[in-house]
């Protein structure tokens, strides 16, 4: 059965920024397709849960009270590509709008809510390896591939 990374959130794991889930019901049918591995790259990289929400500024990722936590974040998706590598992962399912996760949009770094298209911290990562990345909206495209 072929591997595939998924973001904690996403199978109710209580990792998010406020200690809550982001649950997607169409998870139980990827783990059907799929030998799902679970991965959340803030928490990999040594952030806390609950924490202060942080945005991508720029090259950097900076926390709403403006600390840069970038640190953290290069820790989890060193982390996360590791995993990746071993398992030679070539799909990914991950939280929209997530600094770490994001595939088509995340905040715009003012903290103010506004969402812009780009990619997390990961995505970015990923898709340079040449990893399929879908978010939690896509689920059913990539079951029926």
């Amino acid at each position: 059965m072929e591997k595939i990374i998924v973001s904690a959130c996403l199978l109710g794991d209580k990792c998010r920024y406020d200690g809550h889930s982001n649950y997607t019901p169409l998870i139980k049918d990827l783990k059907e397709k799929y030998e799902v591995i679970v991965i959340c790259p803030e928490i990999n990289g040594g952030l806390s849960t609950p924490r202060i929400p942080s945005e991508i500024k720029g090259e950097r990722v900076i926390n709403k009270k403006g600390k840069d936590v970038t640190k953290y974040f290069d820790k989890g998706v060193d982390y996360v590509m590791t995993v990746v590598k071993y398992f030679n992962i070539r799909k990914a399912v991950l939280k929209e709008k997530s600094p770490s996760c994001g595939v088509h949009n995340i905040y715009d770094g003012t903290h103010t809510g506004k969402v812009i298209e780009g990619q997390g911290w990961l995505t970015r990562r990923l898709l340079e390896l040449g990893v399929e990345v879908y978010n939690e909206n896509e689920i059913e495209e990539l079951l029926n591939k």
